[in-house]
C-alpha cells in the first residue's frame, strides 16, 4: 500500500528517524500538489485501492492538510494519518470541521501516532501530544518504535485507558538507513530486545491490547514457547515478513520504503498504474533478500525464510552489507 508524504517538514527531530535522508535532502519547505494529489487518487481508484496514507514529516503541516483529508473523504477513500499528534490549535479545529461535515470520517479516518516516551521527550512536546489525544483518541492506532535496549512500553498501556485510544499497538524495530547516521538497533541486540518486548505481554493480555509487530523482526529470534504466546497476544498468527510499502514524495519520486531510500527511486509517472509501481519495489526489495538471504547466516538455509514464513529481517540490513562490499556481490545499488 503506498504511503504520500503530503511534506518533508516535521515537528520533531527523533535520533532513529526513518525519514533522516529525505529531511536532510532540503530545508523541509517542498509540499505535494493538488494536482498531484488528484493524479494519485485516480491512480489509486482505478487500480482498486480504497485507502490513503498520508505521511511526512508531519503530514498536518501542509497547508492544505484538511482539505486533503476532505477530499479523499468525498473520493471513498479511507485514510491513515501518520502523525506525532503535534499540531496546531488551527489544525485541529480544521479536522473538527472535517468530522463534522463529512459523516463518513468517524468511520474512515484514523491516526496512526509514532507516540515517544515522555520520559526522554520536552515536557512542552508532551502536552501537546496529550492533548490530541484527550480529543481525538478515540481515532488514534498508537505506535511505537523501539530504538533503545532499555525501552518502556508502561507509558503506552497508560495512554490508551487514559485517553481511550484503540486497544492496538503498532511495535516497530527502528533500522539503519543506507548512508546516514541515525539510531537503530543492532542485529546483536534484537535478541534482547524481543526479550524484553515479550516481558510486556501479561500487560497487554491485563489491558486488552493488541501488539502487532512491524517489519523487521525475524521470527527465529523467538522460541516456540515465545511464538505461542505471541499468537496468543495477538489473537492470530503473528507476521515476520516484509510488505515492502511505497513510498512517495513532495516531488513525485517514489522509493521502496524509508530505510531503501537512498538508491532506486523512480518517478511516478514512470508507471501506468500503482499495481506496477508496487510490484517493482517489491522486486527490488526481493532481488536484496536473494542475494544476502537474511540478516543472520543461518537464514540462507531457513526453512521459514524458504516458505514465506519469515522476511529474514529488513532489508535495510542487509543493503547496508551489501554496500560496504562494493562490487563483490551480484546485486548492485
Amino acid at each position: 500500500m503506498p504511503n504520500i508524504l503530503l511534506t518533508q517538514k516535521c515537528v520533531r527531530s527523533c535520533p532513529y528517524c526513518f525519514a533522516k535522508k529525505q529531511m536532510n535532502e532540503n530545508d523541509g519547505g517542498e509540499v505535494i500538489k493538488w494536482e498531484d494529489l488528484v493524479y494519485l487518487a485516480d491512480m489509486f481508484a482505478q487500480g482498486g485501492c480504497r485507502e490513503m496514507r498520508f505521511l511526512g514529516g508531519e503530514p498536518t503541516l501542509h497547508p492544505q492538510f484538511a482539505d486533503f483529508l476532505a477530499y479523499s473523504l468525498t473520493r471513498d477513500f479511507s485514510v491513515t494519518v501518520f502523525s506525532s499528534g503535534i499540531m496546531s490549535d488551527k489544525v485541529k479545529e480544521d479536522i473538527r470541521r472535517v468530522y463534522k461535515t463529512i459523516p463518513q470520517a468517524a468511520k474512515n479516518v484514523s491516526f496512526l501516532c509514532n507516540l515517544n516516551d515522555p520520559e526522554l521527550s520536552p515536557p512542552a512536546e508532551n502536552k501537546r501530544v496529550e492533548e490530541f489525544l484527550e480529543e481525538f483518541g478515540a481515532w488514534v492506532i498508537p505506535g511505537f518504535n523501539i530504538y533503545r535496549k532499555d525501552f518502556s512500553l508502561d507509558f503506552l498501556f497508560r495512554y490508551i485507558n487514559r485517553y481511550g485510544l484503540k486497544r492496538s499497538v503498532r511495535l516497530g524495530l527502528t533500522h539503519p538507513i543506507l548512508r546516514e547516521n541515525n539510531s537503530f538497533i543492532a542485529i546483536p541486540d534484537m535478541k534482547g530486545i524481543v526479550d524484553r518486548l515479550l516481558g510486556y505481554l501479561p500487560q497487554f493480555m491485563q489491558y486488552d491490547v493488541t501488539p502487532t509487530l512491524d517489519c523487521g523482526f525475524p521470527m527465529c529470534l523467538f522460541s516456540d514457547e515465545q511464538l505461542g504466546q505471541l499468537y496468543k497476544a495477538t489473537k492470530g498468527a503473528p507476521k515476520f515478513t516484509c510488505g515492502s510499502p511505497v513510498d512517495i514524495g513532495p516531488d513525485m519520486t517514489a522509493w521502496a520504503c524509508f530505510p531503501l531510500s537512498a538508491t532506486h527511486r523512480k518517478s511516478v509517472y514512470e508507471f501506468d498504474d500503482y499495481q506496477k509501481m508496487t510490484a517493482y519495489f517489491n522486486s527490488f526489495a526481493a532481488g536484496i533478500r536473494q542475494e544476502a538471504g537474511g540478516i543472520f547466516k543461518e537464514c540462507d538455509s531457513c526453512s521459514w525464510r524458504k516458505n514465506g514464513l519469515c522476511g529474514g529481517g529488513c532489508a535495510a540490513h542487509m543493503l547496508k552489507e551489501i554496500d560496504k562490499e562494493g562490487g563483490v556481490r551480484a546485486f548492485k545499488i
